[in-house]
């Protein structure tokens, strides 16, 4: 798992993995935009930015948590730390 220089080459599976949550995620947004157009409800687009939110979240999760087992574990296994505090930076963006 390359993570040198600000890129990460990824298995298939894993890059399979994010573009599907991605183009879900894509659907989803045309979908509010459609009942904008369409002069839904409020709660119900409402409804729907919540989906979209907690699909994003769990995208992040699943890419944190490959970024942690993956650049990060090797960065402290080089005795290296750079990306650790990265890593707590990323976190602290996360949690505002």
């Amino acid at each position: 798992m390359d993570c040198c220089c600000k890129q990460k080459i990824r298995d298939e599976k894993e890059y399979k993995d994010l573009k599907n949550r991605l183009s879900r995620i894509e659907g989803q947004i045309r979908g509010i935009s459609k009942m904008l157009d369409e002069d839904r409800y409020c709660v119900d687009i409402i409804t729907q930015v919540s989906a979209v939110n907690s699909a994003l979240n769990s995208f992040n999760k699943v890419l944190l948590s490959n970024h942690i087992r993956t650049c990060v574990a090797e960065d402290i296994r080089e005795g290296e730390t750079e990306k650790l505090e990265e890593l707590v930076e990323t976190l602290q963006k996360l949690m505002k």
